[in-house]
């Protein structure tokens, strides 16, 4: 089953985990086991050395680790993948493995709370040099470059304002400098987006987003060419995170990628549709979403991405209340900072995902206290869109009690 003969769907399916030969099983089997036995001391000794293939302690490779690893490098055309703990492991793995003291990383201004503040307060404790730059513009990029600049980390779309970077044209300069790019790529999978296909050199992802897809699992990967996925899982997983994921993990995240397909298709359709009733709602200041013609880089949208993806961030007027009064007052959506469910799932980036931003931080960002992240599940579209409405009935409420003159 290979890329070239096999659609995405089919290969989402068929790719890894093969029937278990010894009983037949059509799923594979979950392996929940920290060690592996040996035949003997030589063939201890040879597993060690990488002279056999075989499995020695699932910190180092597991068969559920190794279905769903060879599914996403097939999935985003990859060489190879590793499967970690969560989408902070794969970062964390990827970037200390890349990176050395003295090094510098560019990287963009919008990422999300967590690796903002990994690259902020942590990598550069290691005497790693990062700076943050508008990635949306090429040339901010090519100013902040050094010498000894050896990286260029992306979101594209950005969490939480879905701003894009084109990675082509980055690539096409870093690869003249001789600087990895490194793309997460969790907001589209690569269902919608191959940041690989467009030149970068490493894509990781939160699996615990859309790739599982049910809201039960956390994980990660990292995708790249095989050479550094081998050091990677030697060094960055091994040695220094030991971020490694549970074989029932594995197996709930090779479940959910089956149907991953399907499962975007209706993400898109029904956040097209959600995004288009907040753009027309007096209440409603600006929304961001891709798939919509005011969106600043929807071209580069239609060119880069194959539909634009299931999440929308949108301004409330009337700033934090309104933002917080909306979110307290919807009913089926649930507030939660993760995104990628089946279920809808609404936040408040400012006080939530990304408030280890400073103040300025986030004024730079344009992550105000009006903002709202929703991540469009697959319920009725009419059912999303009525429960938004009901809540923005109650900031409207709100507002018109504070105007009311006092008897």
């Amino acid at each position: 089953m290979n890329r070239k003969g096999a659609g995405f769907a089919t290969r989402q399916i068929h790719k890894g985990g093969h029937p278990d030969p010894h009983t037949g099983s059509l799923s594979m089997p979950i392996f929940q086991t920290s060690t592996f036995v040996m035949h003997d001391a030589r063939h201890g000794a040879e597993l060690f050395a990488h002279q056999r293939k075989g499995y020695i302690y699932t910190r180092i490779g597991n068969p559920n680790h190794v279905a769903v690893e060879e599914k996403m490098a097939d999935l985003e055309n990859g060489e190879g993948a590793v499967a970690l703990a969560s989408g902070m492991g794969a970062i964390s793995a990827t970037l200390l493995t890349l990176l050395s003291a003295g090094d510098h990383l560019i990287a963009g201004r919008v990422l999300y709370g967590c690796t903002r503040a990994l690259l902020r307060d942590s990598v550069t404790r290691f005497g790693i040099g990062v700076d943050f730059v508008d990635s949306r513009d090429l040339q901010a990029i090519q100013a902040a470059a050094r010498p000894e600049t050896k990286a260029i980390f992306l979101e594209t779309p950005t969490n939480p304002n879905l701003e894009l970077t084109d990675i082509q044209a980055v690539c096409h300069w870093a690869r003249t400098r001789g600087i990895q790019v490194i793309v997460d790529n969790t907001f589209c999978t690569p269902y919608l987006q191959r940041p690989l296909d467009l030149g970068a050199d490493i894509v990781v992802h939160s699996a615990t987003k859309y790739l599982n897809g049910h809201g039960d699992v956390v994980a990660g990967f990292v995708v790249g060419r095989q050479e550094f996925i081998d050091h990677l899982r030697e060094v960055g997983l091994k040695d220094i995170t030991g971020a490694v994921l549970g074989p029932f993990e594995a197996f709930l995240t090779m479940r959910g990628m089956k149907t991953l397909s399907l499962r975007m298709e209706a993400h898109c359709d029904n956040a097209q549709v959600v995004a288009e009733f907040l753009e027309g709602h007096p209440l409603v200041s600006s929304v961001t979403y891709p798939g919509l013609r005011s969106h600043p880089q929807y071209e580069l949208a239609a060119r880069q991405m194959m539909r634009p993806g299931g999440m929308i961030s949108f301004k409330v007027k009337g700033g934090y209340d309104a933002a917080v009064t909306l979110i307290d007052h919807v009913k089926m959506i649930s507030i939660a900072v993760s995104l990628g469910d089946i279920e809808s799932l609404i936040q408040h980036p400012a006080s939530m995902t990304h408030s280890t931003y400073s103040e300025e931080e986030r004024k730079i960002a344009d992550i105000t206290d009006g903002l709202v992240r929703v991540s469009v599940g697959l319920e009725d579209a009419e059912d999303i869109i009525a429960d938004l409405e009901r809540a923005l009935r109650a900031v409207k409420r709100q507002q018109a009690r504070r105007r009311a003159p006092v008897a």
